[in-house]
């Protein structure tokens, strides 16, 4: 036992929480263990949950200013995490990473245009971009065994022949969980710039790298790669923090740079609230100790579902993630078409998890657990869903 308690089993329910209060409307029922929205059922790291709570003993909430610690902690972070050098004119305040996406999608892009994204993938990609009357098309991935992969050569002829003009990039990805290599980031890069295409990398799960597994921003690959890349973290997923609305957008190419930032700020789009920054700062300043318990309990976990799977659910195949703390759940082999996975998971098992198809192509057949929960909670979903496939 380390410093923090991972163990600890904490009731959501009746706080607001998405990930409990919303399951009647999302799956027809409450009495569903809940493993499906990302994020974590652990506490926040007590340096945040101090820093919040001394803020607010100040007893007035005006408007506030972001200070210079708190842009000092995120460049700071990045590059001792990511060895990437951000100066402050080339990083702004986003209130969320697909508010920002949705923002960037709008100003840069118009009806009508065609945005890339890679299936399956996030589904808020699809969605900000259909919603938004632009025309989606993918680049799906390949699977080779648990191995996924970029089809460049198909990349490369959607942009020749589709011209779009953006490309929604998950780095690392969601669902699949893949630490993209920097030879593929280049290539990316490399193609964006001859067929002038922006390219938005969504980098939220950038710090949960896992089994040794380290991540690469794709803007700091090649001078190509910062002339087309728009980058959005956050400490969301990092530290559990996700209600707090607080994103960062990093743009090196100051002619992308410029118009973009000045119309995030006449919009007030751009403006942290107190609770924002005060957050970010611990977190970036305080967290480490934290995060570096956090992560060997997380593969812990992704080790424990592989193990039991092995030993008493053959046919649901776990594929290991290489960053955070969703496990793409391969159930093919059960042989269900995707109603009845579904109705198995939910009706049978009581279980929320994502399904695969919600990601798009190539998710058929498959779900997506949520990890980051206590141990026990974990088995005792897979012993709820192994009598399921029993009894079924």
């Amino acid at each position: 036992m380390g410093k923090f308690n991972f163990d600890k089993i904490i009731d959501r329910r009746g706080t607001g929480s998405m990930m409990t209060d919303c399951l009647t409307k999302v799956f027809g029922r409450d009495d569903l263990s809940p493993l499906w929205i990302a994020d974590m059922d652990f506490e926040v790291c007590p340096a945040i949950s101090k820093a919040i709570e001394e803020r607010a003993q100040h007893h007035i909430y005006g408007y506030s200013i972001a200070p210079d610690s708190y842009w000092d902690s995120i460049i700071g972070w990045i590059k001792r995490k990511h060895n990437w050098d951000v100066n402050r004119d080339e990083i702004t305040y986003v209130n969320g990473v697909v508010r920002g996406y949705a923002y960037a999608l709008n100003f840069f892009t118009s009806p009508g245009d065609t945005i890339v994204i890679q299936q399956p993938v996030y589904h808020p990609f699809r969605n900000v971009a259909v919603g938004n009357r632009r025309r989606v098309v993918s680049n799906n991935l390949v699977k080779n065994g648990d191995i996924y992969s970029m089809n460049l050569t198909d990349l490369e002829n959607i942009f020749a022949t589709e011209k779009p003009k953006m490309m929604v990039l998950c780095n690392p990805h969601n669902p699949i969980g893949i630490c993209w290599n920097k030879e593929s980031l280049i290539e990316v890069a490399r193609l964006a710039k001859k067929y002038n295409v922006i390219v938005v990398s969504d980098e939220i799960h950038s710090d949960l790298g896992l089994f040794g597994h380290k991540h690469t921003p794709f803007a700091s690959v090649s001078d190509e790669a910062a002339t087309v890349g728009i980058t959005f973290g956050a400490p969301s997923k990092t530290f559990n923090i996700p209600g707090v609305s607080s994103s960062w957008c990093v743009i090196k190419n100051p002619e992308l740079r410029k118009d973009f930032f000045h119309w995030l700020q006449i919009n007030e789009f751009s403006v942290p609230t107190w609770f924002a920054t005060v957050a970010t700062e611990a977190a970036y300043t305080h967290g480490e100790e934290w995060l570096n318990e956090l992560i060997p309990y997380i593969e812990d976990n992704i080790l424990a579902v592989e193990e039991y799977c092995k030993q008493n659910l053959p046919l649901v195949h776990p594929i290991r993630p290489q960053a955070s703390f969703l496990v793409w759940l391969d159930c093919t082999q059960l042989g269900l078409k995707h109603d009845d996975l579904i109705d198995l998971f939910v009706n049978k098992a009581h279980l929320a998890l994502n399904d695969g198809e919600m990601f798009g192509k190539g998710g058929e057949g498959c779900m997506r657990l949520n990890v980051a929960n206590s141990r026990q909670l974990i088995i005792n979903a897979l012993e709820q869903l192994k009598k399921a496939i029993e009894n079924r």
